[in-house]
């Protein structure tokens, strides 16, 4: 069963963080920006929620199984089909690149949810996953007080060698690494690579 509860009851919540925390959104937003293939592909998010990133990258199409948050992203002008990451409703072969942002940790199967983003992309097509890794000091902090937060008291966090090895399971290579939220004094608030970041994004190719 999908995580939506927390979304139907505090959808609006859920929208404040971003203004409330706007340069650690803005830092998310720019590191998914930079693995984006281009402004002309052909895009799908998966968890698409209220559009927060969906919007400001110009994807058009989304999935969201919770019905306040899509009806929130449909008066954006995405087009939102209700359903589930792991049963996509789509034919295949459709995308050039499909973007899930900080939706694995609340899907019922993250193995299943890729191979589905597999199925739906184009040949030499793109998945973009954006996360909270489990290792990092946030990562950490999400676990530790999960039971006390209305969204992630069910959800699962994930270690990037973990999102690594399931999305080369579902057949997925070539992999390109960026992160930000990282830790201490740096002038570079986006840096390639991974496990100094909190924030994780892994573009994989078909």
């Amino acid at each position: 069963m999908p995580k939506t509860e927390p979304f139907e009851k505090y959808s609006d919540r859920y929208d404040e963080w971003f203004e409330k925390n706007s340069i650690v959104y803005h830092a998310e937003l720019e590191t998914i920006r930079r693995l984006i293939p281009s402004s002309q592909a052909n895009g799908l998010e998966v968890g698409v929620g209220s559009g927060m990133f969906a919007v400001p990258l110009g994807i058009k199409v989304g999935v969201e199984p919770s019905e306040k948050m899509a009806a929130k992203a449909e008066k954006q002008g995405i087009r939102v089909f209700r359903g589930v990451a792991e049963d996509l409703p789509f034919s295949d072969s459709k995308f050039d690149f499909v973007l899930m942002v900080t939706t694995i940790c609340f899907v019922d199967d993250v193995l299943k949810s890729f191979r589905e983003a597999f199925r739906v992309l184009k040949p030499r097509g793109y998945i973009i996953v954006g996360f909270v890794d489990r290792e990092s000091e946030l990562g950490r902090q999400y676990s530790e007080k999960r039971n006390t937060s209305v969204f992630y008291k069910e959800a699962v966090f994930f270690s990037t060698h973990e999102v690594c090895q399931y999305l080369m399971d579902a057949g997925f290579g070539n992999m390109t690494f960026k992160q930000t939220l990282i830790s201490g004094e740096t002038q570079e608030m986006i840096q390639n690579g991974f496990g100094k970041g909190s924030f994780v994004v892994i573009k994989g190719e078909k």
